[in-house]
């Protein structure tokens, strides 16, 4: 098997311990690195035809805007990009069970993101979104825990969401999937797309995916 590198952009929805939300989304978009030029040129033409070239976010979907919103989904799976979300239902958090605090937790379930998911064949540079002023301290506390110096992670390292068309992706598959599972139906073009995304991927979207669907993997962990 010839080496091959990947990039995950990685973004997550829902994550803070008191936000009142409940389900923590945590995910990334899988790009293979040969093929990054062709992407972006290919969703630059969708871009053209729609003449949309703001920022791809999941909150900026609209009814004026569906036509490119649902060609970038269709993109997405007619394409060989790749999506995987973790979901952890709050209400399950039990932190004290396991004599941890909650940033402890939130570590430990981006381990569950990445890790179980890298092929030791294959090279990874990894891209999380920067959200904040601990975004530095974040990436850091990740190395340590992937412990990227002797994994197949050869970069992991902070990136504004402008900056990567593919963590935009993951903004927007993410935010279907959180939307989705709070019951939201407030913009028709969200529920929508979110049909489509169900009718694409064919699944309901609140279940995790059988382990050997990898183009669209999702993985609602049972912390009890």
């Amino acid at each position: 098997m010839s080496q091959k590198t990947f990039n995950f952009y990685c973004d997550e929805s829902c994550h803070l311990e008191n936000d009142k939300m409940p389900f923590m989304v945590l995910s990334y978009s899988s790009v293979a690195y040969n093929q990054i030029k062709n992407h972006k040129e290919r969703i630059k033409a969708i871009r053209e035809k729609h003449g949309v070239f703001t920022e791809i976010k999941w909150s900026k979907v609209s009814h004026s805007k569906y036509g490119f919103y649902s060609d970038i989904i269709e993109y997405f799976f007619e394409t060989d990009l790749k999506f995987r979300a973790l979901i952890i239902n709050k209400e399950q958090i039990n932190n004290n069970k396991f004599g941890q605090d909650y940033d402890e937790f939130y570590y430990k379930m981006y381990y569950q993101l990445l890790n179980h998911k890298l092929d030791m064949e294959h090279n990874y540079n990894v891209y999380l979104d920067i959200k904040d002023t601990l975004s530095a301290h974040k990436v850091n506390k990740l190395k340590d825990i992937l412990n990227i110096k002797y994994s197949s992670i050869r970069n992991l390292q902070n990136i504004h969401s402008h900056e990567s068309i593919f963590m935009q992706i993951t903004d927007l598959l993410m935010g279907a999937i959180s939307y989705h599972l709070r019951g939201l139906d407030t913009v028709k073009a969200k529920t929508r797309l979110v049909e489509k995304i169900k009718r694409s991927a064919n699944h309901n979207l609140t279940g995790s995916t059988p382990l050997k669907d990898t183009k669209f993997n999702l993985f609602f962990i049972d912390l009890k």
